[in-house]
């Protein structure tokens, strides 16, 4: 080899190479992510949103001991801003969309949003795994059309989620996405999905956990969603998360209560 060269190969050869070891499956099953907790050291007012969120103490931490955690709380309560720091802190955008996507520009963003928490944020990774996907239902329509605009003049062309029903839509999404290596955060799915959708969403769960190569994390005040096998469902609240089966939840026992009398239940519940 000449002196100098250190490979015979082009450099775009060397950069399809290096992206090449990027995106190779890692021969170890999730979870990935291990385990996060935040450092005090890093915040810089405790009075400022999101540090003012009552479940988060110097102590926070939560750990993750099976591929898929689902995490239930009442609105407020801060599990959208809890996942909001996690895709953040793993290089994702908080808008939603995978590592690299910016589908949303957030240059005029008065609002405060959970990704400031990543910074407050440290993690341990075995091993830590760049490749995913961040999924919100309120920001689906912007990564939709940013992947639509990404795929004009492709030789397959622009994937087109947006032409079919939202909950249609998504589930075509999810299939698409779900299939490789990678953490998946899902912040409320059932908000696009009926009750048949969700059962096919489980499905798809399913299919994402006998991989052995996907991590989920993910937000739902679907009881059918929190019922999920396998999976370690937490509860949030201001004190903090603990563990709970689907029948202690709130959610549970209000659709339950609903289920034995319908008319009853939402008779009451206008009286109130």
């Amino acid at each position: 080899m000449p002196k100098g060269k250190v490979s015979g190969l082009s450099k775009a050869a060397q950069s399809g190479c290096m992206s090449s070891k990027r995106n190779r499956v890692i021969g170890m099953p999730a979870p990935y992510l291990r385990r996060i907790w935040l450092e005090p050291s890093r915040i810089a007012d405790r009075a400022a949103y999101p540090f003012c969120l009552p479940f988060l103490q110097d102590e926070f931490e939560l750990s993750f001991d099976r591929a898929i955690t689902i995490i239930v709380g009442e609105n407020g309560t801060g599990k959208s801003t809890l996942l909001e720091g996690i895709a953040v802190f793993a290089g994702f955008d908080e808008a939603g969309g995978g590592k690299g996507y910016r589908p949303v520009d957030h240059s005029n963003a008065i609002e405060v949003m959970g990704g400031d928490l990543s910074e407050a944020l440290r993690a341990s990774w075995l091993p830590k795994i760049t490749n995913g996907w961040v999924f919100r239902a309120e920001s689906f329509f912007s990564v939709a059309r940013y992947l639509d605009e990404v795929g004009q003049g492709t030789k397959n062309g622009p994937p087109d989620f947006l032409s079919h029903s939202h909950g249609e839509g998504f589930l075509r999404f999810f299939e698409e996405r779900c299939q490789r290596q990678g953490i998946f955060i899902f912040d409320e799915p059932e908000s696009a999905l009926s009750p048949a959708r969700q059962m096919e969403f489980l499905k798809l769960m399913r299919r994402m956990e006998e991989s052995t190569i996907c991590q989920v994390v993910m937000a739902t005040h679907s009881p059918m969603l929190m019922a999920y096998p396998n999976a370690r469902l937490l509860r949030l609240s201001k004190y903090g998360l603990e563990p709970v089966t689907v029948e202690q939840t709130d959610h549970y026992k209000v659709m339950r209560e609903f289920c034995a009398d319908p008319a009853g239940f939402v008779e009451a519940a206008i009286e109130e």
